[in-house]
């Protein structure tokens, strides 16, 4: 851009304090009060600036309408199926938000929840559910405004009266029935006045309650005395013999586990304790008990013990169904049943982020078969826990939206179509190039790069997705941003960094805590390469992340300016000194670090974005993109650290902060994000010089 309208710079206060012997500066504390009034007014200005500048980028109206089509293009989730009904979401074009249906053994569909009807604004939405072993009841929450507060409720199939609820403080809650759909475990925070107060995020417990008695009479079963920060699953076995369950330390890579006999003295008994590993574990319908887990096998593997003998439980007495396999990650599998007797498992394998299917004994005697699968990201598999040879298959790649195939272990070679996610607009035409480039330490970073042609013709402008966290992988999947920019002109890349689970475990913990200077170090180099390989320049490229990626791009943004002409930053975490104190920060410190420990604390410095501001370099333009209703990350966060470049920037790149009310970190009505997506992608093309064809 040539010219900007000049944002009312932030006052900055002369604070620095002594953590641990680090003189910490945080000139801009008073913006992490959003109820000041110099907060408030600097807020409103931000706004004013951000409205002049986005509202004059040439290429929003045309990115508006190729986005209007593209991400209402719709989504088909994966059936979950109880005594003969199917439920599973559906989100058709036009429509704002998937809505929940079954499907009858006739073939009838009816909608059971649908979020607009519930609140026409469009602020309502459905964030999770779970029909009973019967399929005649169904659990449900939503959460209002953004906020991610699950209210829980339970209706009845048949009729769609609801029967129970809403029970408030259920965020992140699962749900495990027993049989007959009268009683249900799941998981509530306590009441706000049981706490230590800025602690009413945490504290969770799980609960045994009866479909409409008051909450407050429910049966407290686990998580007194444990873990304040402590996320808990639930599970139970069909026949409501066994209960699962789990608990981890917030988001850490590691977790407890318990199994209780319920027809028995109904105690939970350790199955894991203690140890540096994740395992998820259930009963299935052979009445084994199945541990999918990264115990003593970093990439992920199967095993089965016997649930009425502890004995079975340790360790060294797993047998192996689906072993560790080399350079293959295990991701998700189903039982079912084998043509001829007995039972099979289909298991979804990623090798380097790309999803495979494979039939193997359920007997542990080995891998059957492949199943051949088009190059994409299988989002899952699911079968019925009654019985059958069937299985379906979450599918999508990054022109094909969310659908579902189905696989019988009749014709195990076989994937046919079960039910395709219709298309509002064309599908502009991709083609995508897998490529590596090299990290600062020799490591291969694999990127995939998406672009009208399979090898560049010349530079063009780039645009730069990654996360690198949490065990998160970036598999291919349909991206209406990604193809709103290819079908421009320009060129779009995902790389796949070290802290997400690409690769395994192992791949998570290279970049976390001490080594999360590798995310940074990876995502450089993935820049870097494609400036090298001809794809763009420095000055076309941009970098686009949120939350743990806007921390990504935030940290770009201050150790490499020269790199990026353009950042997109959204619902960033910034302040890594002080990211525990606000919103759910307390329950990353595992991936993180803490700054209450002086070891730690110097992790977090040697990147914290906001503490390597320099005033008088020349950063690239960025554009902030909040949420007033986040709980998750702070918006204090992107006001620090705008106000922090705006101040110290050389350059004439404009410094944007977008907010956005009533909507937060999670899920949002398509119409939000189509003109979220249009303000992101017309402002990296007028930053990396993309003319939109």
């Amino acid at each position: 851009m040539s010219t900007r309208p000049d944002p009312a710079l932030a006052p900055r206060l002369d604070l620095v304090e002594d953590l641990h012997g680090h003189p910490v500066a945080d000139p801009y504390r008073w913006l992490e009060d959003p109820a000041d009034p110099r907060t408030q007014a600097w807020a409103a200005d931000q706004d004013r600036y951000a409205g002049e500048v986005l509202a004059g980028l040439p290429a929003r109206a045309a990115f508006a309408e190729r986005l209007g089509e593209l991400v209402r293009s719709g989504a088909v989730g994966i059936p979950v199926w109880r005594a003969g009904r199917a439920f599973s979401t559906r989100r058709d074009p036009g429509q704002e938000h998937a809505v929940l249906r079954v499907r009858e053994a006739d073939g009838t569909q009816r909608v059971l929840v649908d979020p607009m009807a519930l609140d026409a604004a469009g602020t309502t939405t459905l964030d999770a559910w779970s029909p009973s072993w019967e399929g005649t009841r169904l659990a449900y929450q939503v959460s209002v405004g953004g906020d991610e507060e699950s209210l829980l409720h339970v209706l009845d199939v048949a009729t769609g009266e609801v029967l129970d609820g809403p029970v408030d403080r259920c965020r992140y809650s699962p749900v495990a029935w027993l049989p007959g759909g009268e009683e249900l475990f799941y998981v509530r925070r306590l009441a706000p006045d049981q706490v230590p107060a800025g602690e009413e995020q945490f504290h969770r417990r799980v609960f045994r309650h009866r479909v409409g008695a008051d909450p407050a009479t429910d049966v407290l079963v686990h998580g007194e005395g444990l873990d304040p920060t402590n996320y808990y699953g639930v599970r139970t076995s069909a026949d409501g013999r066994w209960l699962v369950v789990s608990a981890s330390a917030g988001t850490a890579p590691r977790d407890d586990v318990w199994v209780a006999d319920l027809a028995g003295d109904g105690e939970l008994r350790p199955l894991q304790v203690g140890v540096d590993a994740q395992t998820s574990a259930w009963v299935a319908r052979d009445g084994r008990l199945w541990l999918f887990t990264d115990r003593d096998a970093p990439r992920g593997r199967l095993a089965v013990a016997d649930p009425t003998d502890p004995d079975s439980w340790a360790p060294g007495r797993w047998r192996d169904v689906v072993p560790e396999s080399d350079g293959a990650v295990l991701s998700d599998v189903a039982l079912v049943d084998a043509p001829d007797g007995g039972h099979r498992v289909l298991a979804v394998h990623a090798v380097d982020a790309t999803d495979r299917l494979s039939v193997w004994a359920a007997d542990g005697s080995g891998r059957l078969s492949d199943v051949a699968v088009p190059p994409g990201s299988v989002a899952g598999v699911s079968a019925p826990p009654e019985g059958g040879t069937t299985a379906w298959v979450g599918f999508t790649d990054y022109a094909t939206p969310p659908s579902v195939l189905v696989w019988d272990a009749a014709r195990p070679a076989e994937l046919v179509p079960w039910e395709q996610a219709p298309v509002a607009g064309a599908v502009p035409p991709v083609v995508v190039t897998e490529t590596h480039a090299t990290s600062a330490d020799g490591t291969p970073v694999h990127l995939f790069v998406l672009s009208t042609e399979a090898a560049p013709s010349g530079p063009r402008p780039t645009v730069l997705y990654g996360y690198g966290g949490f065990n998160v992988p970036l598999t291919p999947g349909y991206s209406a941003q990604a193809l709103a920019w290819v079908a421009a002109g320009g060129v779009w890349a995902v790389a796949n960094l070290r802290g997400g689970s690409e690769h395994g475990e192992e791949w998570h913990r290279a970049g976390m805590r001490e080594r999360k200077q590798n995310v940074f170090d990876d995502f450089a180099a993935a820049g870097e390469h494609l400036v090298a390989q001809g794809w763009t320049t420095p000055g076309q490229l941009g970098v686009f992340g949120g939350s743990n990626g806007g921390l990504l791009v935030g940290t770009t943004t201050t150790q490499r300016p020269d790199l990026v002409a353009a950042v997109v930053c959204s619902a960033p975490l910034l302040d890594m000194v002080r990211y525990e104190l606000f919103g759910l920060g307390r329950t990353w410190n595992d991936e993180y670090g803490t700054a209450a420990d002086p070891e730690e604390l110097g992790w977090l410095l040697g990147y914290s974005p906001y503490h390597h501001v320099v005033e008088g370099t020349a950063y690239p333009a960025v554009l902030f993109t909040t949420f007033e209703s986040d709980t998750r990350v702070d918006p204090l966060h992107a006001r620090k650290l705008a106000a922090a470049l705006q101040h110290a920037t050389s350059s004439a790149a404009p410094v944007v902060l977008r907010r956005e009310v009533a909507v937060g970190h999670g899920a949002r009505a398509v119409s939000r994000t189509v003109g979220l997506a249009a303000d992101q992608l017309a402002f990296l093309a007028a930053e990396t010089g993309l003319t939109p064809r």
